[in-house]
């Protein structure tokens, strides 16, 4: 089981959430879908809700607020200093949506735009590492930084995380590998003509099917309908409320 106790070396997709309008309605979603437990942080946390797979934090889901952005999963990539990389991020042409803050005892964190429009957050860790647990059913096992001018990302993503990039021959739309110290944590590839830039998160599960007909019977749109591809088998969706993920099922062997 891919279980983790220490912090995520710079660079990596360390944590996802997303803020919703309803906690409960999604919180129930997700259960059905991904098989996820919640802990409630409590009212000095925003009620944020941590989802757990095997007693392991996996994800979060939280209450928007009042004018806020349509939901969406956001990435979050580790830090060894939120501030220092608050600053990299603006001189190379990103912008802070939220200002390197402290949340107290876990970590730091911020919120920012890549110059392609691409929304993506910053994690420092300090009593919270991030995921406790990955590519196991419920757990994330991939996300995409799915970009509309995917050089500039490239150029953006290596100045500020160091990130390099490794193609992958199988893979659509010159889809690259992001590593950190040589291995691969992520992808990077272009979106299609109007789409806006965007990160995907995608969550294993041991059936997409079964869990597909789930997602659509708790509300979920299919975007993607389930299928094979040299990765594995997979589909993306949208929550009752919008939000876009993917469901992946792994190869076996």
């Amino acid at each position: 089981m891919p279980v983790r106790d220490t912090p995520w070396p710079a660079g990596t997709p360390c944590w996802v959430d997303v803020a919703v309008p309803d906690v409960t309605l999604a919180t129930a979603f997700y259960s059905a879908v991904l098989g996820w437990s919640f802990i409630d942080s409590g009212e000095a946390f925003g009620n944020y809700h941590v989802a757990q797979v095997d007693g392991r934090a996996a994800a979060a889901i939280g209450p928007a607020a009042q004018g806020d952005a349509p939901p969406r999963w956001t990435v979050y990539l580790a830090t060894d200093d939120a501030d220092a990389t608050a600053k990299l991020i603006t001189e190379h042409g990103g912008s802070l949506l939220v200002e390197p803050a402290d949340v107290a005892g876990n970590g730091r964190m911020a919120v920012a735009l890549d110059p392609t429009g691409g929304a993506f957050g910053v994690w420092q860790s300090a009593g919270m590492i991030g995921f406790g647990i990955t590519a196991e059913p419920g757990a994330v096992t991939w996300t995409d930084a799915r970009l509309s001018d995917v050089e500039r990302g490239k150029g953006f993503f290596a100045a500020v995380f160091g990130h390099a990039f490794e193609p992958v021959p199988d893979a659509p739309g010159g889809y690259a590998n992001l590593l950190v110290a040589g291995e691969p944590v992520g992808g990077i590839v272009g979106t299609p003509g109007g789409v806006p830039s965007h990160w995907l998160t995608y969550f294993s599960v041991a059936d997409v099917d079964a869990a597909e007909a789930v997602a659509a019977r708790a509300g979920a749109a299919v975007l993607m309908p389930a299928e094979d591809t040299p990765f594995g088998r997979m589909g993306i969706f949208t929550d009752p409320f919008g939000a876009t993920f993917a469901l992946h099922q792994a190869l076996e062997g």
